[in-house]
């Protein structure tokens, strides 16, 4: 488990009157709040490890010059220790929170290379997705050069007969055949909705129902974020 340095950390070493934070870049996560931190109380971060320093300055000043043989060689210099976080467990979840809160987990963990499609909590009766952290997919119109994702936050994994998600659609059109009855809500931006010839915009805060067995066209004439549920 690679490790965490946050502000507190970046607190703690200035207390200690040192300037210089040596980090083993792939090992160690620093959130922004710590490099905000250290930016503004300037301590320099720097990748890899401290240069060794001597114990006892006094026996590592070269030896003067003598008619005698050469003294023996000084004693070698002890290594000083890097600084260590001290990230403890109410430490680790107050900062998770604060990501969750913020919508920057998911792209911690991404930037960590963990694949995650999003954050959520709950217990046996409750699911609260933080959408924030949702990973977006591309969804396969059978045109490549359209621009429509898609996160799905519930589904079958959860137990559930419904499926839902986000889905957005920029500045293009493209057929879709309606085999379950689909809801859409109109989060931001325009949506269109052709059926047989008649076409329907949707704006932020309308709703779109579809009965099953249809064929229409969706589509938006610059950009739309929509919730869908299916069933």
């Amino acid at each position: 488990m690679k490790k965490l340095i946050c502000s507190r950390d970046i607190d703690a070493l200035v207390k200690q009157g040192q300037k210089v934070l040596y980090v083993d870049p792939d090992d160690t996560l620093i959130t922004p709040s710590a490099r905000d931190a250290a930016s503004e109380q300037g301590v320099e971060i720097r990748e890899g490890q401290p240069e060794p320093v001597c114990a006892e300055p006094a026996k590592c000043e070269a030896p003067a010059a003598a008619p005698a043989p050469a003294p023996a060689p000084a004693p070698a210099p002890a290594a000083a220790a890097a600084p260590a976080g001290n990230a403890s467990g109410d430490k680790i979840y107050e900062l998770l929170k604060a990501l969750i809160q913020t919508g920057k987990l998911g792209d911690l963990l991404q930037s960590a290379g963990a694949d995650v499609p999003y954050i959520s909590e709950g217990d046996s009766i409750v699911k609260l997705v933080h959408s924030d952290t949702a990973k977006w997919e591309y969804l396969d119109t059978g045109n490549p050069a359209n621009k429509v994702y898609y996160n799905e936050l519930i589904g079958a994994d959860d137990g559930s007969d419904v499926n839902a998600g986000f889905m957005t659609v920029e500045n293009c059109s493209f057929p879709w055949d309606l085999e379950i009855q689909e809801i859409y809500y109109v989060v931001e931006g325009t949506m269109t909705v052709e059926h047989e010839g008649k076409v329907y915009t949707g704006n932020a805060g309308d709703c779109f129902f579809f009965q099953r067995g249809g064929h229409v066209t969706f589509g938006s004439p610059n950009y739309c974020k929509v919730f869908y549920a299916t069933h």
